[in-house]
């Protein structure tokens, strides 16, 4: 295991921030690990990244534990935190000079950091001439200097435009094919872009472990249609499989299914037989979103 996590509790005065807390996580896998504000998840990555000690129970990185090797597990792990720590007067290459120094790193390994990071372009410029998706790339590059075992991004696309969040998480899945990757993040989409396995944790308590897959697998589905004219959803109540339809404001309705089958051209079926016209037609992946809502609600 790359992660191994037995028990962990860790409080903060009277604050249980972390109770009983057990997973492990094997080499290659991307784990996504959700929970909403407060939950614990920063509080989980600090203590396996030795910046916190917990109160009871065992965790080890790469076979070290973070209590007793400390600095063997500092060596093993890339850390890249929710609020990247940057100097933004430095150039790109002479702050990964300063890391590589740190690491005691050939300078070598400079150039392949940017080059695998996609830097090229900006390496010659100062980290504070550069977007927030560039700067992330910074953080990234700084995280794998030293070639870790394992990643811990901490809320790695907080704050990125749409377009450097699809570079950025194309990035990851990149390094994940190398590397064990632990994932903070509260965003759903970032977990179905990036992710192999979910690990969901509501204050400080463990609620659900669980591979992506399975959650795809689950029989129910939404699809959202919007229409160019009410429909009386008794009508819609008709289709098959249905288990729930509910009016989205307007001409858009919410129909549920209790199926895995894509039900998009049922609907469309549906408005085509009504001689209605179908101006939005999507379908929602409920499972991830509801299962989250229904632990952490």
């Amino acid at each position: 295991m790359s992660i191994t996590v037995k028990n962990i509790t860790k409080t903060f005065g009277k604050q249980k921030a972390l109770n009983n807390i057990s997973f492990s996580i094997d080499k290659g896998e991307i784990v996504g690990f959700l929970g909403p504000n407060g939950a614990g998840k920063s509080t989980m990555m600090r203590i396996l990244t030795t910046y916190y000690k917990a109160n009871s129970g065992d965790a080890e990185v790469n076979g070290f534990d973070v209590l007793t090797a400390d600095r063997e597990v500092q060596k093993s792990i890339g850390y890249l935190p929710e609020h990247n720590p940057l100097y933004l007067e430095m150039y790109v290459k002479e702050y990964l000079a300063f890391n590589a120094d740190v690491y005691n790193v050939p300078k070598q390994r400079i150039e392949e950091v940017i080059e695998q990071t996609g830097l090229t372009s900006e390496a010659h410029k100062k980290i504070g001439q550069l977007s927030k998706g560039y700067r992330q790339r910074v953080g990234l590059a700084a995280a794998l200097l030293h070639d870790p075992e394992v990643l811990i991004l901490d809320e790695p696309t907080t704050g990125l435009d749409p377009n450097q969040l699809i570079e950025i998480r194309k990035l990851i899945r990149e390094i994940g094919k190398e590397k064990t990757i632990l994932l903070s993040t509260h965003i759903m989409k970032e977990v179905e872009a990036v992710c192999d396995r979910v690990i969901i944790i509501n204050k400080g308590e463990l609620v659900a472990d669980k591979k992506l897959e399975e959650l795809r697998e689950a029989k129910e589905q939404i699809i959202e249609v919007e229409f160019d004219y009410r429909v009386e959803e008794v009508l819609l109540n008709k289709l098959p499989s249905v288990s729930h339809v509910k009016n989205a404001g307007g001409f858009t309705y919410e129909i549920t299914f209790t199926t895995s089958k894509d039900m998009r051209p049922v609907v469309f079926d549906f408005a085509h037989d009504n001689k209605l016209k179908t101006l939005q037609l999507s379908r929602k992946n409920k499972n991830l979103e509801s299962l989250f809502t229904e632990l952490t609600s």
